[in-house]
Order: C-alpha cells, then sequence, then structure tokens
C-alpha cells in the first residue's frame, strides 16, 4: 500500500514523513511545488530511501495529480498543501486563492475520479485527509469558550478565508459526491524545521543574530501551541479511525500570549547560549505596528478527538519549547541554508520602519 501526501516539504508536511516513515514500511509519494517554504533539505535523511518518492509538482495541475494516482494506487491522500503566512496573504493574496482555493478544488476532482474507479473494497477503505487551521473560526473574545468543531466559520484574513473556503469544498464533495474525507483543524504549530518567518523560529534565529525581536502591537494576542510531532501523531489518528465526514480539532491544551513566547523563548537561550555581553536576549524585544486585522486570540478545544478517537498531545509547552530552542541550536547549518536573499527581502519588507518604543 501506499500514500500520497501533498505539501510534504513543508513545515508540518515534511514532519509527517519523517515520522510516518520511523514508524512504518508504507511507502509515501510526496507532491510539493517547493515555494519559498518547501524545503527538501527538511528530509535529506530519507533521501535515497525507496519509501519515499519525490514530485515536484502542483496541487492544481489535474493531469499530474491524475498520473500519480493512476501510478501509485494510494490507499489515502493527506492535503498539507497550502499557502499558509498570514503576513503573506495581506501583501499576496492571490497566490493564496490559486493554492488553497483553486488548488484544493483540482485536487478533489482528481481524487474523486480516482476514487470513483476503485474496486469495491479498495474504494470502500480509501481516505481523503484534509489539513486545515484554527484560524478559520476568527477570533475570540478574552472569556469566550474555545472553538469547537460546532464553531461557525468567521475568517479574517485572506489566508483563514482561502483556509475556509477550501474546508467547505471538501465537506461539499463528501456530502454531494461520496467521496471518503476527513478534516481536522489545528492550533499553532511550532518545533524543528520551521521556516524562520513565524514567530518561534524568527525569534530564536534574531535573537542568535543580535537582531531585534519584533513583536506585533502589545504582544497579548493569544494562541494556542502545538507541537508539530504530537500534530502528526493526531493525523494518523484520525486516519486510522476518524469517523467519514467529520471535522476534528487538533490543540495542545497551550494557550499563551505572544509576549509569553517570546520571553519563554530569551529564557531558554539565556540558559543554553548566553549572550557574550551577559545581557538577556529579552533586551533585543522591539515593539511594532501590528498587522491589519490581527485575530486577538485563538484557542482550540480539543476534547472531540481525545474522547472519540483516544489522542491526546504527549508534549507540554515547556518540553516542546525547549525541544524546539535545542533543535535550532544543534542545526545552525539548516538555518542558513534555508534563510535566502527571498527570505531576507521579506522579513526586510515586513518589519522595516514599523519599530516603537
Amino acid at each position: 500500500m501506499t500514500i500520497l501526501i501533498t505539501g510534504a516539504a513543508g513545515f508540518i508536511g515534511a514532519n509527517f514523513v519523517l515520522d510516518w516513515l520511523a514508524q512504518s514500511k508504507e511507502p509515501v509519494v510526496n507532491l510539493d511545488k517547493l515555494t519559498y517554504a518547501g524545503n527538501l533539505e527538511t528530509l535529506a535523511s530519507v533521501q535515497g530511501d525507496d519509501r519515499h518518492i519525490f514530485v515536484q509538482g502542483d496541487i492544481g495541475d489535474t493531469a499530474l495529480v491524475a498520473r500519480l494516482l493512476a501510478q501509485h494506487q494510494p490507499r489515502a491522500v493527506i492535503n498539507f498543501a497550502a499557502e499558509s503566512h498570514v503576513d503573506r496573504s495581506i501583501h499576496s493574496p492571490d497566490d493564496f486563492i490559486q493554492t488553497n482555493i483553486v488548488g484544493t478544488f483540482r485536487l478533489l476532482e482528481a481524487v474523486r475520479a480516482y476514487w470513483g474507479n476503485l474496486p469495491s473494497e479498495d474504494k470502500a477503505a480509501f481516505r481523503l485527509l484534509h489539513v486545515s487551521t484554527d484560524e478559520v473560526y476568527g477570533s475570540l473574545g478574552a472569556g469566550d469558550a474555545a472553538f469547537t468543531e460546532q464553531h461557525r466559520y468567521e475568517p479574517n484574513s485572506p489566508y483563514s478565508a482561502s483556509k475556509a473556503a477550501s474546508d467547505h469544498l471538501v465537506r461539499a464533495w463528501h456530502h454531494t459526491y461520496g467521496l471518503p474525507v476527513l478534516t481536522t483543524n489545528c492550533s499553532n504549530n511550532y518545533g524543528p524545521y520551521h521556516f524562520p518567518e513565524k514567530l518561534i523560529p524568527l525569534m530564536i534565529v534574531n535573537a542568535l543574530a543580535g537582531k531585534p525581536l519584533p513583536v506585533y502591537g502589545d504582544g497579548m494576542q493569544i494562541r494556542d501551541w502545538l507541537y508539530v510531532k504530537d500534530h502528526c501523531s493526531a493525523i494518523r489518528r484520525v486516519l486510522e479511525v476518524g469517523k467519514l465526514g467529520e471535522v476534528y480539532n487538533i490543540g495542545g491544551w497551550n494557550e499563551k500570549p505572544n509576549i509569553d513566547i517570546v520571553n519563554t523563548v530569551c529564557a531558554l537561550l539565556d540558559e543554553l547560549r548566553p549572550r557574550a555581553d551577559g545581557a538577556s536576549y529579552n533586551t533585543q524585544i522591539s515593539y511594532v505596528k501590528d498587522r491589519p486585522g490581527h485575530d486577538r486570540r485563538y484557542a482550540i478545544d480539543a476534547s472531540k478527538i481525545e474522547r472519540d478517537l483516544g489522542w491526546k498531545p504527549a508534549e507540554t509547552f515547556d518540553t516542546g519549547i525547549r525541544k524546539t530552542v535545542q533543535w535550532y541550536l544543534a542545526n545552525p547549518e539548516w538555518v542558513a541554508n534555508v534563510q535566502s536573499g527571498a527570505y531576507r527581502d521579506w522579513v526586510q519588507t515586513q518589519y522595516a520602519g514599523t519599530a516603537e518604543a
């Protein structure tokens, strides 16, 4: 048997592939467009492994996807492929519409055609698992209950709107055509191999380089943090025993303001890699102008997946963030290689001239 994984050179997808191959003999076909956040170096340890078949391509390329499905006959498709950075979606929403909405539609159509022609036993066993985000639910007030799977969709950014649209397409293809789908909505992921434009890796990389640590607004935006390997284990569980057509929220039960995250990273770096001058890395914190439409709070209620599927995260935030900082300290060559000129230009554009006291 085989599974087809889209977007599996990105942060979550690549971690999923590495974890999958570490505990399964089942091959994976990895379809990734290799945009800025796709990094094959993350998968260097499985280079030459016959169980990992990499194909560079777009989920919107119907002919390519159809060819891969026909050739490899996967028992499941896991869709990680997405443009996924809110800030980038504000500056360049077109890519998000094309990949997250049009690409998902074309993937669904290719998978539907493949699934429809499978023998009855294989057809009954087939699954398409669509990986999504808690940002589709919008923003919570300070006293609001955490997002459950019944929360209405209220996306507030081009990114979250595009992911909401993709979720609706997946749901519709299940209810209209009977396509055997599963959907997961996760909270903020962190961990090894994270592209250094997201909060935690950006803070680590900038701190070590002696650069300012840019914090939006007052830094009190609250997110629920999920260690990426916990997310991967949850997806494996949903794929294994999830109920067709169901949505499962995946969270880490770790609500924290962004400024607390930054201070935690600084404290760990103070301990593990002290500055030469003896000062704390938190002296590098620089508050910058908040981004447009910045959601104030996200929080995931992950009770359903624990109750129905028996899954809960293995890591606390304290254990997960320590592992993450240690990984970045141990892998400076990965960080250096991923920091292309395009990445540096992006950070400069995003944060230039916005420092506030």
